[in-house]
C-alpha cells in the first residue's frame, strides 16, 4: 500500500519565499502611492456612465484586464472583451478600456484607433502617458510601474521586466471592483446571481 509523504521546505527556501514576498508587496505599495488621487473615481465614472464596456489589452496584461471583465460581468454591468466571438460592435456611448506598460502595443492601439472612430469613448490604463495609446486616449490612468521597455525614470524593480505594472495594475483594478461592489449591494443586488454555473 501506497503512502503520500508531505515534504516541508527547509528554513532557507522559507526564508527565500517571504523575502521574496515582502519584496513584491513593498514594490506594489511604494508603487500605487505614486498614483494620482483622482484615477480612482475617473474610472468609476467612466465605468458607471457607459452603455457597455469593451477590453483590450495582450500578453499578462490581457490576463490581467479578463479578471476586471469578468468581475465586472459579475456585477451586472454589459461587458466584452475585444477578439472574443461574442464581441459585438463598439457604438457611441460605450466605452473601451485598455490596459497596457509601454502604451504603444499595436493591437492595444488599433482597438483605439477603432472606437474613436466610431465615437466610443476611451480609457488607458498605461505605464506611461506619453506614448501612442496615452495621446489618443480619451482618458489616461498612469501606473507608473516597471515595465519591459525599463526606461529611464522606471522605479526600480528586482523583478522580471513588466511584473510590477501588471501586479499593480491588479490590485488598483480589484479596489475598484470593491468600490463598484459596495455600490451594487447598496443597491440590493444579489452579486453572486451571475457567477458561472455550467463550465
Amino acid at each position: 500500500m501506497s503512502s503520500v509523504r508531505l515534504v516541508y521546505p527547509g528554513n532557507g527556501e522559507r526564508d527565500d519565499f517571504q523575502k521574496h514576498l515582502t519584496a513584491v508587496f513593498l514594490e506594489n505599495r511604494q508603487l500605487l502611492r505614486r498614483v494620482r488621487s483622482s484615477a480612482f473615481s475617473d474610472l468609476l465614472e467612466e465605468v458607471i456612465i457607459a452603455r457597455k464596456i469593451f477590453f483590450s489589452a495582450q500578453g499578462r496584461a490581457g490576463y490581467v484586464l479578463r479578471c476586471f471583465c469578468m468581475r465586472l460581468m459579475h456585477l451586472d454591468y454589459q461587458v466584452y472583451f475585444c477578439g472574443d466571438t461574442v464581441t459585438p460592435a463598439i457604438e457611441e456611448g460605450d466605452l473601451l478600456i485598455v490596459l497596457s506598460g509601454s502604451g504603444d502595443t499595436a493591437w492595444t492601439l488599433d482597438a483605439v484607433k477603432s472606437a474613436r472612430s466610431r465615437y466610443a469613448r476611451t480609457l488607458g490604463i498605461l505605464g506611461n502617458a506619453d506614448s501612442a495609446i496615452g495621446r489618443m486616449v480619451d482618458r489616461c490612468i498612469v501606473i507608473p510601474g516597471t515595465t519591459k521597455l525599463r526606461r529611464n525614470g522606471e522605479p526600480s524593480s528586482v523583478q522580471i521586466s513588466g511584473s510590477l505594472f501588471e501586479q499593480a495594475a491588479f490590485f488598483f483594478l480589484e479596489a475598484t471592483v470593491l468600490e463598484l461592489s459596495r455600490k451594487r449591494a447598496h443597491a440590493g443586488e444579489d452579486l453572486l446571481a451571475r457567477h458561472a454555473v455550467v463550465e
